[in-house]
């Protein structure tokens, strides 16, 4: 097969339909933008004529994606009629296959969540976690009322990839692992549920719900660490979510540091719930059961402090590294903590970080992110609803 050249796309005409899609697009996202625009203000901000906004409008409106409030009055000249999204246009569901849980959860367009799922469980088995997936796919599909069923776009999925290559560090048997590895997992969900399936990175997907979370205007540039069981990690660079060719460029917490003492260490096992659970076993403290956002994490100093103070560390070292590659100013931290220990990171991560010798760029400012666990179903589930109706990618307008 003969390979596309990079400049190729830019060289060809749209085609007809891509056009009336990205025309269909851009009033969309007007008005999911937007406060309740009337026709003549989208038009204005799409840059659309009055007509083709119109003819647009009435279109999305007869696919249910868009509804018609009641006029504004009091205004002078004809009554503006406020267009919304309809948040029964479309439904998705997202889902997260963690190294140690499961959350699930369908939202519809409007980010109203119908119902939600999660399940934890000591390593991934493949078999346990896909029939959970299933079962709770299912059930999610009946959330939905009998007449709009045809209206889910699909099933999300953000996972770790290559899952079944570190599953081990888990105490995870060997056949588990490797039923990983020998497993498709998109084309499985999708016979057993029939509905279409994205796999995407648990990193990317995650930063992808933050950066819908960002409040207006979002930055165009930034770094998201996502503290889990390992650390999940995504970059958003010229307002685009950087995916990379396999779609795990934004690995950073694979990326090398050096820890308290010198020694070079992979920022995964040093910033990461696993670290921490290692920093209790050498400290002879018990490891808590269950979701870390039930631990009493006060009970377990000095560790809590000094893993927080070396986590913050490594994270402010890969910040300074990865602004020397892509330019940006904003870092958001986040995690499966309780919120007081994901705070106290957060700006354990900006002091580090402001200690940090700059050469050529200013030092990052670091926030804390908005969705902690519940990211990545939900930046799964959000990536469909944009891709099939905000994206005017080429590469979405099929």
């Amino acid at each position: 097969m003969t390979k596309r050249d990079l400049f190729h796309s830019l060289s060809t005409r749209m085609a007809v339909s891509g056009l009336r899609q990205n025309n269909e697009r851009a009033v969309m996202t007007a008005v999911a933008l937007g406060n309740g625009p009337s026709a003549a203000e989208v038009a204005r901000t799409t840059g659309l004529g009055a007509q083709t906004v119109a003819r647009i409008a009435n279109e999305l409106e007869s696919q249910h994606l868009l509804y018609r409030g009641e006029p504004r009055r009091g205004q002078r000249g004809q009554p503006a009629v406020p267009i919304y999204i309809n948040p029964e246009g479309a439904y998705s569901i997202g889902c997260e296959i963690g190294w140690r849980s499961l959350h699930m959860l369908i939202r519809n367009m409007t980010g109203q969540v119908l119902l939600e799922h999660h399940v934890d469980y000591p390593y991934p088995d493949s078999k346990f976690v896909i029939a959970e997936v299933v079962n709770r796919t299912r059930a999610m599909i009946e959330a939905v009322p009998d007449g709009q069923r045809d209206r889910i776009i699909g099933l999300g999925v953000a996972s770790p990839s290559n899952i079944g290559r570190n599953a081990d560090l888990l105490g995870t048997p060997l056949e588990v692992a490797q039923a990983w590895r020998d497993l498709d997992l998109a084309a499985h969900l999708h016979r057993e549920t029939g509905l279409e399936v994205s796999i995407l990175n648990d990193g990317n997907a995650a930063c992808w719900a933050e950066l819908a979370a960002q409040p207006a205007p979002r930055p165009a540039n930034m770094a998201y660490f996502l503290i889990s069981t390992f650390v999940g990690a995504g970059l958003i660079a010229q307002g685009a979510l950087w995916e990379g060719p396999s779609g795990n460029s934004a690995n950073l917490g694979s990326m090398l540091v050096t820890d308290r003492n010198g020694q070079q260490a992979f920022v995964h096992l040093i910033a990461s719930i696993f670290a921490f659970e290692q920093r209790l076993r050498d400290a002879g403290l018990a490891v808590p059961a269950g979701n870390p956002a039930e631990w009493d994490w006060d009970a377990l100093e000095p560790v809590t402090t000094d893993w927080i103070n070396d986590s913050a560390r490594a994270i402010a070292k890969t910040i300074t590294n990865t602004k020397a590659v892509m330019e940006f100013n904003l870092a958001v931290v986040d995690g499966i903590m309780p919120r007081a220990i994901t705070e106290r990171l957060a700006a354990q991560v900006q002091y580090q970080c402001d200690q940090q010798p700059v050469l050529t760029s200013d030092r990052a400012v670091v926030r804390l992110g908005h969705r902690g666990a519940v990211a990545p179903a939900m930046g799964a589930a959000l990536r469909l609803i944009f891709r099939r109706f905000y994206s005017r990618d080429p590469a979405d307008l099929v």
